[in-house]
């Protein structure tokens, strides 16, 4: 197994968390719906588009500053909402939130997450995001938005994608239940996971710690991921809820999940301030575009109205300058910095964040570019069109 130090890209990190994860919990990380197509292409899509260098600039200073969801960041990529990361590692949410401070960027808390809005807040100064869900407890929604605005958070988040969990069958394969269950069908996996099973006999609590005193399914025993989600999300939700929850809110309000020019149109009238284009990493609906391909048609419509923040398929610093390019304010990553939670808690995301961070610089500097606020339509082509124009020209 290659040491954190020895980890030279995200796909090592992967591989490195494939090692000392069980099975259950590496693939519960790493899977998505159905056959797995649109979370491919989410990473796949950016290979459509190829960057644009401009030579014989000066480029001794690079700066990633951004600025989106009211605050600069020193990084152009912020920690995107994920749930139950004690089930990655025993630093869970704390040790994430503190790798995001120290590069000072932005974290996202999940509803579904196994550490408080509270305790996360207490751990670090940095800017945080609340990612809510409008559950059938409506009144544990209003419960949420204090919470929030008591603990500090900057933004608010609601992600509108889930009326239902998508069919991730890897889960089922895998025997993926809260709180996790050793099986003899699993037994070897988790036997053979040492590190992970010795923190498990310091740290068996992986109640969401958010919803806990309100909702408690797990007190019944393992129950499948899909089966919780199922018996909490309300199908009902509508956009009179979320005009509602931007209200209560009254600050930066992301809707995450929209992916059409018509949704953002609407996200516009109803008060949000940006929107975290996303197909759930391909965990939802299947067949979904790929949010990078989304984020022009997205733009041509809504124009300055929105910030739009490139969710889902980000493996390489290059993929966050193409977003950027194409008119996103900032991106996020889940996945990549769950490998390196996995990998090694909070030195791993800090792995994680390190390489993508020298990602960027570098390629930066190899365009010609000074800043992430000057990359446009002039550093990228989109090579579909490219083959298309040359064979009509032919």
């Amino acid at each position: 197994m290659p040491k954190l130090s020895q980890c030279h890209n995200i796909a090592d990190l992967r591989k490195r968390a494939k090692r000392k994860l069980p099975a259950p919990m590496f693939h519960y990380i790493d899977g998505g719906a159905d056959d797995e197509w649109s979370m491919r292409r989410n990473t796949e899509a950016f290979d459509d588009y190829e960057l644009m260098p401009n030579y014989l600039r000066n480029v001794d200073n690079i700066d990633l500053k951004t600025r989106v969801l009211g605050t600069e960041l020193e990084l152009p990529f912020f920690l995107s909402p994920t749930g139950m990361s004690r089930l990655f590692h025993h630093d869970k949410e704390l040790g994430a939130c503190r790798a995001a401070d120290n590069f000072g960027t932005l974290y996202s808390l999940s509803t579904m997450a196994t550490t408080s809005l509270e305790d996360v807040a207490a751990a670090t100064a940095g800017p945080k995001m609340f990612q809510i869900y409008i559950l059938k407890d409506r009144e544990l929604t209003r419960e949420f938005v204090q919470r929030c605005k008591t603990s500090g958070y900057q933004a608010l988040c609601l992600t509108v994608d889930t009326p239902l969990a998508g069919n991730r069958e890897r889960d089922l394969y895998n025997g993926m239940t809260m709180p996790p269950k050793i099986t003899p069908r699993n037994f070897f996996s988790y036997g053979t996971s040492f590190e992970w099973l010795y923190n498990l006999t310091r740290d068996s609590d992986f109640r969401l710690a958010n919803v806990v005193h309100r909702v408690d399914a797990l007190d019944k025993g393992a129950m499948a991921l899909i089966d919780y989600v199922n018996s909490q999300f309300d199908r009902t939700v509508t956009w009179e809820d979320a005009a509602w929850l931007a209200e209560q809110w009254d600050g930066p309000f992301v809707i995450k999940g929209i992916q059409s020019p018509a949704d953002a149109q609407r996200a516009v009238e109803i008060g949000a301030t940006a929107l975290m284009v996303s197909n759930h990493g391909g965990r939802q609906l299947e067949s979904a575009p790929a949010p990078v391909d989304c984020i022009a048609p997205i733009r041509d419509v809504i124009g300055n109205q929105l910030e739009l923040i490139v969710d889902g398929g980000i493996r390489r610093g290059t993929h966050v300058i193409k977003a950027l390019a194409q008119g996103a304010d900032a991106c996020s990553i889940g996945r990549p910095y769950l490998y390196g939670l996995a990998s090694g808690g909070q030195q791993g995301v800090e792995r994680a964040l390190t390489l993508l961070k020298t990602e960027i610089e570098r390629s930066l500097a190899l365009m010609g570019v000074n800043s992430v606020t000057d990359l446009g339509p002039e550093h990228f082509k989109y090579l579909p069109q490219r083959y298309q124009d040359s064979s009509i020209q032919n």
